[in-house]
């Protein structure tokens, strides 16, 4: 209510000054949540004089409600009349308003910052504002990215030489039995060259199945 009663007064009082023109930087503005933004508004400079003849006073307007955004009398800051939403989060850079230049640094930007934003101007020259529009969008989460392990081929190489060593130790019993048998068979009767046979073929199973398990298992 004090700055509307005070924003009155300095009206009244520069009626007869006249018009200040008073021009925003860029009439759009985007950011995303939790971002920080500079706004930006140019005004005649008057570099003689201190900012104690100054006036400035900047609002956000939604399709809700009208909030103080900043608040500067007489080169005197108010955060009293700050809107809650912006408590802590809006700085004026101080040293460039002597240039003409009034530029506000919103912090930890939220989607309900979004709107229309008007900076009101106020020197000995008279009044002026001008206005931009930001746009604040919502922070997209992103899906945590997983990571699919895939287990190492086996080295085909080593398959095939064990696979070898395997058949080539199945072809050297195989050799030594069956020279065996042909040897016994002149000096053995029938019956011992049976069961060696028997033997013979038994043992030949049980490698080659060695093997194959083996081969299997290397897949």
């Amino acid at each position: 209510m004090i700055s509307w009663i005070l924003l009155l007064i300095l009206l009244i009082s520069c009626v007869c000054a006249g018009a200040l023109e008073v021009n925003v930087s860029q009439p759009l503005y985007q950011a995303e949540e939790s971002n920080n933004v500079t706004m930006e508004w140019k005004f005649p400079p008057e570099p003689d004089r201190s900012t104690n003849s100054l006036f400035i006073e900047c609002h956000l307007f939604t399709d809700h409600r009208v909030s103080v955004l900043y608040h500067l009398h007489e080169g005197i800051e108010f955060p009293g009349s700050q809107d809650e939403q912006f408590s802590g989060r809006v700085q004026c850079d101080r040293d460039v308003l002597r240039e003409g230049r009034l530029r506000l640094h919103v912090s930890r930007l939220r989607t309900e910052d979004s709107g229309l934003y008007e900076c009101e101007v106020m020197t000995k020259q008279g009044w002026g504002a001008d206005e931009c529009r930001l746009t604040v969008t919502a922070t997209v989460a992103q899906e945590p990215h997983t990571t699919t392990t895939v287990s190492p081929e086996p080295e085909s190489q080593k398959e095939w030489l064990v696979l070898l060593i395997a058949l080539a130790g199945i072809v050297i019993v195989i050799m030594v039995i069956v020279v065996v048998i042909l040897v016994m068979r002149q000096t053995t009767r029938p019956e011992i060259i049976a069961v060696i046979t028997a033997v013979t073929l038994v043992v030949t199973g049980v490698v080659t199945g060695a093997v194959i398990k083996l081969y299997n298992n290397q897949l």
